[in-house]
This record gives structure tokens, sequence and C-alpha cells, in this order.
């Protein structure tokens, strides 16, 4: 299912052995534009000032009652390595982080999530040749880089609200863009994959499109239900291919 990610900060935590917080924001690497890690805020019961929680222990998103089971313990998160307050994650943590758990690790594989396409389709165990790959992550908050402006062909056209990501694999399929300092209430959806390069330095996302085809695109609003149906009318606006044609079944 295709949610916004601000639609599930709030969410509560809950553990095999009982609630362990809630979700407070996302770590998301800019190359698959996946989700890596749910950051928990887990109260006064840790002295952690955060605690990541990798999409491979978590359960299906249950909206009675606003939880995403986790299929951990509280004594593993508890006794899990700790990131710190040190942004941004390194490497190295994750190396720590997957050897603690057992997990394969996502960066090992051509797949979003190394050998498979969803994390719950957990493939394999930890290997230690995975230390090999030493190269810091691309991870970035959703928090920090909600704001950024977009940069289509010819000039700005609006920022950053919000994501929208599959609860089943992780992957951000679009940013909402926000483009009322151009003209008032318009939403849209801007893919991930037709995002031509970031300067993060610049806070600026990058699109090979007009303005002009962005500010005609289906309006987009908190009511709308993202549907195939709608998602076809977005993606034949851009005359692009749906991610749906595209992906690889694992």
């Amino acid at each position: 299912m295709l949610r916004q990610a601000k639609d599930l900060n709030g969410y509560r935590l809950g553990a095999r052995d009982g609630e362990i917080g809630h979700v407070r924001e996302f770590y998301f690497e800019d190359v698959n534009w996946t989700v890596r890690y749910l950051v928990a805020d887990t109260g006064n019961w840790l002295t952690s000032p955060r605690v990541l929680i990798s999409p491979y222990a978590l359960d299906p998103v249950r909206e009675a009652d606003k939880t995403i089971p986790v299929e951990l313990s509280r004594k593993q998160i508890e006794n899990a390595p700790s990131p710190g307050s040190d942004r941004p994650v390194s490497r190295q943590y994750e190396l720590d982080y997957y050897s603690f758990y057992g997990w394969p690790a996502y960066w090992d594989g051509s797949e979003v999530w190394g050998n498979v396409s969803r994390p719950d389709r957990l493939s394999g165990r930890w290997s230690e040749s995975s230390r090999k790959h030493t190269e810091d992550p691309h991870l970035r908050s959703t928090k920090d880089v909600i704001g950024h402006s977009i940069q289509a062909l010819d000039g700005e056209i609006g920022h950053i609200e919000d994501f929208v990501v599959d609860d089943e694999t992780w992957v951000i399929r679009y940013l909402v863009v926000d483009t009322q300092n151009w003209w008032p209430g318009k939403r849209v959806l801007i893919a991930t994959d037709w995002i031509d390069r970031i300067s993060w330095e610049e806070s600026k996302v990058f699109l090979d499109l007009t303005r002009d085809k962005i500010r005609e695109a289906p309006e987009y609003t908190k009511d709308t239900l993202i549907t195939r149906e709608y998602e076809e009318n977005v993606h034949r606006h851009y005359n692009r291919a749906g991610y749906w044609f595209t992906a690889v079944p694992a």
C-alpha cells in the first residue's frame, strides 16, 4: 500500500513483548530511494537518543490501531548497536547492526534488498563478505529533506512536502511537491524515477520536466486515493512508463 511518510509518524511500534515507542521519521538512501531505517522515539526506557529499526524487522502496518509490529524483543533492541546522536549513519555502524541481527546486508546484491525486492522475503543470513563494502551509505532523513526545492528545466517550481512510500517494499515511489508559491493550492506527485540529479549542498532536486508539464499534472490532495488508475493517469500525463512494468519479480 502507498502511504505518505508523514501519516506514519506517531504510529506505535509494538515489539514481541511490549510497546517500544512510536515512529519519529525515516532514513532513506538516495540511490534506490528506499527507506532503510525507521527512527523510533522510545521515550525514557532507553538511553540512546535514537533507535533505528530496519524494515527487515517490520510486519505489515495495522491501520486499525495505528501500529507497526516489530518482530524483535525489547531486549534485542536494547542490546543492539546504538547509532548515538552522530549524523549521518556510518557504514561501520550498519556493519555492526546487521551483524548483530544476522540479517543479510541490503547493499549486497542487484535487488533493492540485496537479493530480493522486499524485506519480508528475507533471503540468506549475514555474511562477513559484506564488510568489504566500506563506502559510507547515502542516507538522508525524511525530516531533513522536506522543504528542499524542486528545479524544473525552466526554473524552480515548488518544494518537497512529503514522500509516498510503498509499505511492502519500503521504496519511496513519489515526492509530494507543493507548488503553492507559483499558483494557489496545487500539489502534485513526482516519481522518484524521474529525478535527474540532486544537489544536497543547494537543497535542490532537479527534474527533466518543464514547469508547465508539472503545473498541468493531475492534482494530489490529502483525500486523493493513490489507486493504480490514478498512478496510470499521472504516468500517462508525463508519458512515462509505470514502475509496475519495469519491476523484476524476486
